[in-house]
């Protein structure tokens, strides 16, 4: 439910910013039912998690739901435990889980290249497997498979850069292969020109 409260909250502490590209809205965790858009790097408090679903409050008071996969969060006091800091995405965990499929898919690759495999055993060995990655110099994107998001990473940072799914209000993880029943085969087409 949104509300609508006019007056500022005096003791307003933004957790995060609306991403600089804007963020849809919407009245309640249900994607039939949006509201107004948010402006980019408006300053809000993450209040209730539904799932992927974040309910956020402004500095006026008024309340929405959003995507809070794509909330940025607001940098905060650093911890005052004598444990060092953790953080939140680690990239080494990322690039540990692409590499895994990659060999995975690699060697199922392999056998089906040196005949020790048909195509339905390279399929039953490749089922599953969902890997993303981009590196141009510094900068890197890998696809989170458990988050079902695009992850950044300059080296030092890591932030969330795109999510592959609608917000849901479902608490368990995503599974790791799209549902709807087995995937479309891989087909070879005639690349335009090669006739």
């Amino acid at each position: 439910m949104v509300e609508d409260v006019a007056t500022p909250d005096a003791d307003f502490l933004p957790t995060h910013v609306i991403p600089s590209e804007g963020l849809a809205a919407w009245e309640a965790p249900d994607v039939s039912r949006p509201t107004v858009p948010l402006d980019a790097l408006l300053p809000v408090q993450l209040v209730e998690r539904r799932g992927d679903w974040g309910r956020i409050v402004c500095f006026n008071g008024w309340s929405a739901w959003v995507d809070g996969r794509l909330l940025v969060p607001v940098p905060q006091a650093p911890p005052v435990s004598a444990a060092p800091p953790t953080r939140s995405a680690d990239l080494r965990r990322l690039l540990a889980r692409v590499m895994d499929a990659l060999e995975r898919y690699g060697q199922a690759t392999d056998e089906l290249a040196a005949g020790r495999a048909d195509g339905e055993t390279f399929r039953e060995r490749t089922e599953g497997l969902r890997a993303g990655v981009v590196i141009a110099g510094e900068a890197a994107w890998l696809y989170d498979v458990e988050e079902e998001r695009w992850m950044y990473c300059d080296g030092g940072q890591t932030d969330t850069w795109a999510v592959s799914s609608a917000p849901s209000a479902d608490e368990t993880p995503a599974p790791s292969r799209p549902s709807g029943g087995t995937p479309e085969r891989t087909r070879i087409v005639d690349w335009p020109g090669d006739n």
